[in-house]
């Protein structure tokens, strides 16, 4: 399965973002550094990377663009970081690594796993700095539960990552350790290492399971499954008079608050240089938000079979429903009545089946890319996703279907033309 082989890949943000870009070479699209003077043309198709981890490639159709199409979800999801010195005196005779959560992870879920790490590694050269990906493709270390013949292991059923959650990796008879192995991968010596972003993944490959293989099961399902069907949905689709932008941000996972987050200026300073390339400013410029659309896609919460109450009474997502319509009465997420009503079309279009969510009003809700990237440009937005189970854990669960179906309503949302009338959204 693609997908599948696409997270497989993508062990970090960095490796994410670097597959993404190579599907966009690949697809013709050239890459702009922000370092340069852009030079675009009408009917061009070209992307461009901040930090590494986030990417924006955009279309531009022939003509003046009538207004933006966006379809964003993120590279990141919970796990690990590597700290600084990452390597802790031996216990016992066992080295383990010292690391932080990022993100909110099920911690519960990452035990008795094989791990590696991945991300990337800051050399220092002759003549600056340099950086490349690295990912330790093999069983490398595990954080080992407490035997149950132990009693409770967790002080108040809380899990602490500082004490019991480290990976062991290795003894303190080996002659290798992590720094070491660092730069043996890197065809480099130990003191050319500078600095690492470094973190822990789940090496248990995906799989497709159920009676009839209607499900599948996945590290990073949240959020590479939007990430890999929007970009197909957006390189799948038909001519347009919109300007069409596919975005994959890092760092939603802990705020967005990065430079390359989508709570940064990187969403506006892209739209900001391709207006300026093509001479549109002020009122011209303005006037086209009316007629865009910012689609946020991250995935949403199928209702737990064994845990009915925790989920709204009607609202309830299942796997293989088709895309999920997300709503919060306190803004969380973007969708409101006109948006809503606009997915509803392209879903229906696309011949794809839609759902609805609300989280249960006893439980906060979390948020995403959609109000944060409105707070840059403000347009008509909505927030969707794919049903999942175990959210945040190492190891999710998704349906088999559900791929596919955002992938269709992504290229549809994509090939429509939106302009905005007194009061009416007029879709084509």
């Amino acid at each position: 399965m693609e997908l599948l082989e696409f997270i497989e890949k993508s062990p970090t943000p960095y490796h994410a973002a670097e597959n993404v870009c190579s599907r966009l070479e690949a697809e013709g699209f050239t890459r702009l550094y922000e370092f340069e003077k852009w030079d675009i043309d009408p009917g061009g198709r070209y992307y461009t990377v901040r930090g590494g981890s986030s990417v924006m490639a955009f279309i531009l159709p022939e003509e003046e663009y009538i207004g933006l199409a966006v379809c964003a979800s993120h590279t990141d999801s919970p796990s690990f970081k590597l700290k600084a010195n990452p390597e802790l005196p031996p216990v016992n005779g066992v080295v383990r690594l010292n690391v932080e959560g990022y993100g909110g992870m099920a911690k519960e879920s990452w035990f008795d796993r094989p791990l590696s790490a991945a991300g990337r590694v800051a050399l220092n050269t002759d003549d600056g700095i340099e950086y490349k990906l690295i990912n330790v493709d093999r069983d490398l270390m595990i954080i080992p539960s407490l035997a149950v013949h132990m009693g409770q292991a967790h002080e108040n059923g809380k899990i602490s990552i500082q004490n019991e959650m480290l990976p062991v990796i290795r003894t303190d008879s080996a002659k290798l350790g992590l720094e070491e192995l660092i730069a043996e991968e890197l065809g480099t010596g130990t003191e050319s290492i500078a600095a690492c972003d470094l973190y822990l993944y789940n090496r248990q490959r995906g799989t497709v399971f159920g009676a009839e293989n209607e499900f599948i099961a996945s590290g990073r399902l949240d959020d590479l499954q939007n990430v890999y069907a929007s970009l197909n949905g957006f390189l799948n689709s038909e001519k347009s008079g919109m300007l069409k932008i596919f975005a994959a941000f890092n760092n939603e996972e802990t705020g967005s608050l990065t430079r390359q987050g989508a709570e940064s200026t990187f969403f506006e300073d892209t739209v900001g240089r391709i207006n300026e390339r093509l001479g549109i400013t002020g009122q011209e410029y303005l006037r086209r938000f009316p007629s865009s659309f910012i689609m946020s896609a991250d995935n949403a919460h199928a209702m737990h079979p064994g845990y009915p109450a925790k989920a709204d009474p009607v609202n309830r997502p299942r796997l293989n429903g088709g895309v999920v319509i997300k709503y919060n009465a306190s803004g969380r997420y973007t969708t409101d009545a006109v948006s809503a009503a606009a997915v509803k079309r392209w879903c229906g279009e696309a011949g794809v089946p839609f759902q609805e969510y609300h989280n249960m009003s006893d439980i906060a809700g979390g948020s995403t890319l959609g109000n944060l990237m409105n707070r840059h440009i403000s347009v008509h937005s909505a927030d969707i996703g794919l049903a999942q189970l175990a959210m945040h854990s190492a190891y999710e669960t998704a349906g088999a279907k559900d791929t596919e179906y955002m992938e269709r309503f992504i290229t549809r949302f994509y090939s429509t033309e939106i302009r905005a009338d007194k009061n009416k959204l007029a879709i084509s």
